[in-house]
This record gives structure tokens, C-alpha cells and sequence, in this order.
């Protein structure tokens, strides 16, 4: 290639590449100029919220109704959650509230465009609802004019809360370092000192017993950069997490979150249940999702001006609807978008409670929890918004051996998952590459058959827009790494993230299909079959125009894949859009165990030497 392709190639891509982050939304709190808001309180304005006190039956979410009135309504009018009440410069980091330098300094929570309420832009009265859930702090609603780029503050509300905002919220479970271990993750108000933290759990007919929890919290030195140090910044309360050890296997369990106070008295969270894991190997019906990229979304309608995550509550409803049939999930990276907009991982926690207490909710790191320049992260991009790791290892437990590397394996029945961290060095001689081949070769295949790899960014194949211009089809030096590995130890699946779509490989290896089977697999595996699962519910990525000839079969819409498990020889595969839960694409595979003695290309077992 001459000098001057090279140089119109290398722009063509950077085009591309701005075409292509250009259709990737923004955070919505981010359009906001908060840093250029200024005071212009106007006497004919007035905000109103009601009720002032929430949760009176211990509810941890509130419809509020806002009452908005004023003599100059426009139509870039807008009314701004802000929480706590107080948002003036006083809560600036080493500001008194006098001098120079911004006059609110934090993010609201959310945000609705005051012509929401029909007939504002010509009464100037309105009215807006929002759904309000329990962050700890109390509300005030600020009404601005100026649009979100030049903000003018014209009025706030009286001040509300919930009746105890420091109530224990949002449980989540996750799988411990053993099969036979749950853990239990929730946030409060509470610190350690203050509140004996603990899980009160037991099977229905047996004395139930208490297990202490731990405490983690982080400031705002321990994240590093912006928005998550200044504008998006919130503190994030403190996370508490139990351990429910030595569970019997497939049974049910109850359990309550709770915090003793210093006279004795328990505040309680809900109470739940969960099934424990099977043991592995164990034969009966298992039942696994998996899906990338979903992000959050309010049922309010706040937020949502930039289209950012327009398919996140389908997913979410959907997946509750079927719940009495899942058994486990994979949410493989890029979990909230809060991109530095701390607030938001509330938001989140509570959006997918519902199935995050009653089923172990496995998370991967994706490059919007852990990308930041200078941090340790394999790219050096600002997607994470300054949270560099440490707000999703704080809020979701995973069992790695360093919390920092969000790799692990789980063994769940007849499955094993590898789980790798993309926003790390994954290549040959690093410290994760010998655990991939590790997780992957320590599992006995006569008792649990299914062996997946899972990580968020794609390292086997997708024909994403973007991959296919640069022609890799992944991210660069990812199948050189690791191919080898998938193929000696015939890895059935492997699922990524990162795109948001869907697309699922035949059984490739080196870019060759090795069946050309569609919908039903028997016998030996020659290959890995790869599948995208972004269409989780963030804004959606478009496919090449040529399909290349390992892609079976790609679908532009959300949505994600359940693994049904029967015995150690079948296997159902089914993919399922968001907005129907219907079946869309499927296989089966049917394999016994001396199938995988077989002698396939680059995967042989040993042999015995003649005597």
C-alpha cells in the first residue's frame, strides 16, 4: 500500500469510527451543562412536589406529582431531580458556597422537559409525574429555563423523602467462590458502626439462621476522573454483602436483608427466595440467559431524549414474565451506561431487583464499568466516565480472586462457565491467559459437558459494522490468542457483548466453518460456535453489508439467549427478542461423551507410547 492509501485509509476509518460513536447515544445527564447552570430565581415561578414523605409502608419506590407554574414558559423548559435537596455550591468538593466557580455542582438524577405536562407552553401551569425510588438522601425538583445547554435556575420545590431513607434496598445474588455457596448484595444508609448488617435465611420449615455481612463503600478519591469525581458524583452508601454457605442442592431458601440498630430493633428489607445451584454434574433441568449491553431506562419517561437504552425495560419485563423459569443470568458487561453518573447504579439495582433477588445475577466487566486512561485497563478509552472498575466491583459481587480482575469461573450442574475480562490483557503469557486455559481444562466433561466462554468485547466473531471495516471481525489479536484454546479443550459456546445485536457463527475454527449444520448438532464438535448477545437494550449496531460465511444467522434487535440443559447429552439453544419473548433462532446439540474423545484438527487427546 502506498504512503498516500495508507493515509486515506487511516481517515476513511476515523470517519467511520465518528459515524459510528456519533449513533452511539450519549448518557442523558450528560447533555446537561450543569457546570454553565446560573441562579435566576423568578418570584412568578413556583415548583410543588407531593407527598412529602414516601414509603410510609416501606415501600422502596414513589409516584410524585410536580406542580409547575410560571409567567415566561418555554418550550426548552425543564425540571431536574436533584438529590439531596440542598444543590447549591455548598456541596462543592472544598467549596463554602461563596467565590468562584460553578453554582451547583452535581448532576440531577433524572430530568423531564416541563412541556411534558400538555398545555404548559401556553398557561405556564403544569403537571409531571415521577417515579421516585429510595437513594438515601432527600428530593427537591428544580425548574430551568435555557435549555440543558445554557441552564437558568427559576424556581425549586419543597424538599420530600422516603420515611427511612437509609432502608436496606435492592437485593442481589450471586453465585460464591463454590457451587454450593449464594451471596447476598444490598445497599443502605448504614454504616458498620451504626447498624449490625446481616441475611436471615433458612429453608421454610427449618429455624433460620443469621449470616453477618460485610461492608465496602468507596469516595469520591477512589474513582479517577470526570464526571464520576464532579458532576456525576453521588455517594454511593455503603454495599453489603453475606455469604450463604454449605446450601443443600435445588432446594429453596428464604431469606431477609436486615440491620440491627444499637437498641435491639431489626429494619428489615423484603423478604425473598431463591433456589440453590445444583451440584456439578448434577442431572436435572437447567436453565441459563445471557444477554450484554442493557443499560437502564425510567418508566417515567425522564431521561430518555437521546434514545440511549430504548430496549432496556423490554428486557427486563420479559425476563421477569418468565422468571419461575430461569435459574441463572449472565449480564456480560456494559450493565448501567452510567458513564460516571453514580446515581444511575441505584437506578439500575432497583430496575432489575426483581430478578437480581430471586436469581443469581452473574456480571462481567465491560468497557463502560472499567475503560480509563492510565488505570490499568487494556484500553486506554473514557467510556467508564472516570469509574475505572470501582463502582461495578463494589456494587455487584463476583467471585474472581481479585476484585479488580473481573475474571472467574462458575460451575452451575452439567455447566461450566469461563468468564474473561476484556478490559484486560486476555493475550498468551499474561497472568489471565493461564487462567482461561486453567478454568478450561480443569473441568471434567463426563460430568458437566457444556463448557462456555464468556467475555464482554468480541474476540471471536461478529460482523458488526464497525469490526467489519477494520476487517478483523474482533478486536485485534483476540482469536490469535485465544483459538487454540477453544478448539484443544472444545469449547461449545462462546458469547460476547459489545455489538449491540445478535449473531451466532456455525462451529468455526480459523475463520472455517466446520458443519454445515443450522439448527441441529450431533456427534463431535469441530469448532466453537460464537455468538453476539448485545441487543441487551442499549441503542442498537448496524452489520456489514456482505455476511461473511461463518455467520448462520443476525438479527438487528433486542434481545438475548437461554441455554436449557436436559442431561449430559442434550442441549437447547433459543434466542429471544426482548419485546415478545419468542423464539427466533435455535438449535439443537446432541452429544455423548466419547464425542469428545474424538480426534479433530488441533485437538487430539494423548496417546499412550507402544510398549
Amino acid at each position: 500500500m502506498r504512503p498516500a492509501e495508507g493515509a486515506a485509509r487511516l481517515v476513511c476509518l476515523l470517519l467511520l469510527a465518528a459515524v459510528a460513536a456519533g449513533h452511539a447515544g450519549v448518557q442523558p445527564l450528560a447533555r446537561i451543562a450543569i457546570h454553565r447552570a446560573r441562579f435566576a430565581l423568578d418570584a412568578s415561578a413556583a415548583v410543588r412536589a407531593s407527598p412529602e414523605l414516601l414509603g410510609t409502608k416501606g415501600e422502596d419506590t414513589a409516584w410524585v406529582k410536580v406542580d409547575l407554574v410560571t409567567a415566561h414558559p418555554s418550550a426548552d423548559d425543564w425540571v431536574g431531580v436533584f438529590s439531596p435537596s440542598k444543590f447549591n455550591a455548598s456541596t462543592c468538593p472544598g467549596s463554602h458556597g461563596s467565590g468562584p466557580g460553578p453554582v451547583i455542582c452535581s448532576a440531577p438524577i433524572k430530568y423531564q422537559f416541563a412541556n411534558y405536562s400538555s398545555g404548559y407552553g401556553k398557561s405556564g401551569k403544569g403537571a409531571l409525574q415521577f417515579q421516585l425510588i429510595n437513594q438515601r438522601q432527600d428530593f427537591s425538583f428544580a425548574l430551568f429555563t435555557g435549555g440543558l445547554s445554557s441552564p437558568k435556575l427559576i424556581a425549586v420545590s419543597n424538599a420530600i423523602a422516603f420515611a427511612n431513607p437509609k432502608a436496606p434496598v435492592y437485593p442481589r445474588l450471586a453465585q460464591g467462590k463454590s457451587w454450593n455457596e449464594m451471596t447476598v448484595t444490598w445497599t443502605s444508609g448504614y454504616d458498620s458502626d451504626e447498624a449490625y448488617p446481616f441475611v436471615e435465611w433458612g429453608m421454610k420449615w427449618s429455624p433460620p439462621v443469621r449470616s453477618a455481612a460485610g461492608t465496602v463503600t468507596f469516595d469520591r478519591e477512589s474513582v479517577c476522573g470526570e464526571p464520576a469525581r464532579s458532576v456525576g458524583w453521588r455517594d454511593p452508601g455503603f454495599i453489603h454483602t453475606a455469604f450463604l454457605t454449605d446450601l443443600w442442592p435445588n432446594k429453596e431458601y428464604y431469606y431477609k436483608i436486615g440491620h440491627m440498630l444499637p437498641d435491639g430493633s431489626v429494619v428489615w428489607g423484603k423478604l425473598s427466595s431463591f433456589k440453590a445451584p445444583p451440584f456439578p454434574g448434577q442431572k436435572s433441568l437447567q436453565r441459563v440467559v445471557i444477554f450484554g449491553d442493557m443499560g437502564k431506562a425510567e418508566r417515567d419517561g425522564s431521561n430518555e431524549y437521546s434514545n440511549y437504552q430504548p430496549g432496556s425495560l423490554n428486557t427486563t419485563d420479559t425476563l421477569v414474565k418468565d422468571l419461575d423459569n430461569i435459574d441463572m443470568v449472565f449480564h456480560i458487561g456494559d450493565i448501567t451506561y452510567a458513564n460516571g453518573y453514580i446515581s444511575q447504579w441505584d437506578q439500575f439495582t432497583q430496575q432489575v431487583e426483581e430478578i437480581t433477588s430471586r436469581v443469581p445475577y452473574m456480571v462481567a466487566s465491560g468497557n463502560h464499568e472499567r475503560d480509563w486512561p492510565n488505570s490499568g485497563s487494556f484500553f486506554n478509552g473514557t467510556d467508564s466516565g472516570g469509574e475505572c472498575g470501582v463502582v461495578a466491583e463494589t456494587m455487584y459481587y463476583t467471585p474472581t480472586e481479585n476484585r479488580a480482575n473481573y475474571w472467574y469461573s462458575a460451575d452451575y450442574g452439567m455447566f461450566r462457565f469461563c468468564v474473561a475480562d476484556s478490559e484486560h490483557d486476555w493475550r498468551e503469557g499474561t497472568e489471565q491467559y493461564e487462567f482461561i486455559e486453567s478454568c478450561l481444562a480443569t473441568v471434567d466433561r463426563k460430568k458437566q459437558p457444556w463448557l462456555v466462554f464468556i467475555a464482554h468485547r468480541v474476540l471471536g466473531y461478529s460482523s458488526g459494522f464497525f469490526y467489519g471495516v477494520d476487517g478483523s471481525f474482533a478486536e485485534p489479536m483476540s482469536r490469535q490468542s485465544l483459538q487454540k484454546l477453544w478448539q484443544k479443550y472444545r469449547v461449545d459456546l462462546a458469547f460476547y457483548g459489545h455489538v449491540h445485536n445478535y449473531e451466532r457463527t456455525c462451529p468455526v475454527y480459523e475463520e472455517q466453518c466446520m458443519s454445515s449444520e443450522k439448527s441441529h448438532y450431533s456427534g463431535t464438535m469441530n469448532g466453537t460456535i460464537h455468538v453476539v448477545v448485545g441487543g441487551g437494550g442499549s441503542h442498537l449496531s448496524n452489520f456489514t453489508a456482505q455476511v461473511p460465511p461463518w455467520s448462520v444467522y443476525r438479527e438487528m434487535d433486542y434481545g438475548f439467549v437461554k441455554l436449557t440443559a436436559f442431561n449430559y447429552s442434550s442441549l437447547l439453544y433459543e434466542y429471544k427478542r426482548s419485546s415478545d419473548g419468542q423464539v427466533y433462532d435455535s438449535f439443537t446439540m446432541h452429544r455423548e461423551y466419547r464425542d469428545l474423545l474424538a480426534c479433530v484438527k488441533d485437538s487430539c487427546p494423548p496417546t499412550s507410547p507402544a510398549t
